[in-house]
């Protein structure tokens, strides 16, 4: 039932009390909207569908994407620069919409213009994904009721192109090419982090985090403990990746690698490939190549997957394109 209670000389607080509910109070100017808000409520009450608002009116997106980055990043192997980017990017969009009134169409439009600005529908797709884990985290963590529920779900994702399938060519010796430009070049890893992504089918952050305390050289294993997954994992190492990994310098601070910085990684990958004559090719290539020579030589799928880390077996599909004259020798 609702009661009515002067605040001042020109306010009226309304408070509504029923069974099975919280005590619920709002203040308006005057009588008339005081009425229509109470009788709104106690009906929504009476269906069963009524959602307490006032704390997602008070919360702004922006205090949302503030909290989540302060709170739940740093729990989360995979968060890092490029989700803070997003997050930032998010708040300065939509950030001063409270939650009580963010709709799918705000988040549309955002989609809309990221993607006229350039970006790839996967980068969209993962400020999506993004969003939709920071809603989640109001309404499952932080008890933030939303009234249009989790609205990313009624939001059309980007469509995306084609994976791709580029392989190294074997007829025009990318391979031995990368390598030779890769020993002329003046970083001197870049030709065997290439030799042992091609042996693992680890993706780039994975390897250029390495560290010596995770290597097993004698039971010939590497351990994985943050992945882009989040599941940690332990990669048998090749014959070849054992001589590689023996011929590198200890290092004082535990690492493999002095290129400590992936996208270091991919500068000195993109010259040795200029310096071959190679185009179109990037370094994230190298873990398809090495995943579709590992289901040539013979393994399993659940083997390749415990191997590479792909939790979902359709994504690994997409990375594996096997050559027809290989397959036409096991056929006979």
């Amino acid at each position: 039932m609702a009661t009515f209670e002067k605040r001042g000389p020109y306010q009226i607080r309304a408070k509504i009390r029923k069974h099975g509910h919280r005590v619920v109070t709002r203040t308006f100017n005057n009588m008339t909207d005081a009425k229509d808000w109470a009788r709104e409520v106690e009906a929504a009450m009476k269906r069963g569908v009524y959602i307490p608002t006032a704390t997602a009116e008070k919360t702004t997106l922006r205090m949302a994407l503030d909290r989540y980055r302060e709170e739940i990043c740093p729990r989360l192997a995979r968060e890092g620069r490029d989700e803070f980017a997003r997050l930032r990017r998010m708040a300065d969009e939509m950030g001063d919409l409270s939650l009580a009134v963010l709709q799918p169409a705000d988040v549309a439009k955002y989609r809309d213009k990221r993607l006229k600005a350039g970006a790839a529908p996967q980068t969209v797709k993962h400020d999506l994904g993004l969003l939709n884990r920071v809603l989640k985290a109001c309404v499952m963590d932080w008890g933030i009721p939303l009234p249009h529920g989790i609205i990313t779900t009624q939001v059309r994702k980007p469509s995306l192109p084609s994976g791709r399938d580029r392989r190294l060519n074997r007829d025009a010796n990318e391979e031995e090419r990368l390598l030779a430009a890769a020993r002329k070049s003046k970083s001197r890893e870049i030709g065997l982090l290439v030799s042992l992504a091609l042996e693992t089918a680890s993706r780039r952050g994975e390897i250029q985090a390495m560290r010596w305390e995770y290597i097993n050289l004698t039971r010939r294993t590497w351990h994985i403990p943050t992945t882009k997954t989040g599941v940690p994992r332990t990669v048998p190492l090749s014959s070849r990746a054992i001589e590689i990994l023996q011929g590198i310098p200890r290092r004082l601070d535990g690492q493999v690698w002095a290129l400590q910085r992936s996208d270091s990684i991919s500068q000195a990958f993109d010259r040795i490939c200029h310096r071959a004559s190679i185009e179109d090719l990037r370094f994230h290539d190298l873990r398809h190549e090495a995943t579709s020579r590992l289901f040539e030589k013979g393994l399993g799928i659940m083997e390749v997957a415990a191997i590479t880390g792909h939790k979902d077996l359709k994504m690994l599909k997409r990375y594996t394109h096997l050559r027809a004259e290989d397959l036409a020798v096991k056929l006979g």
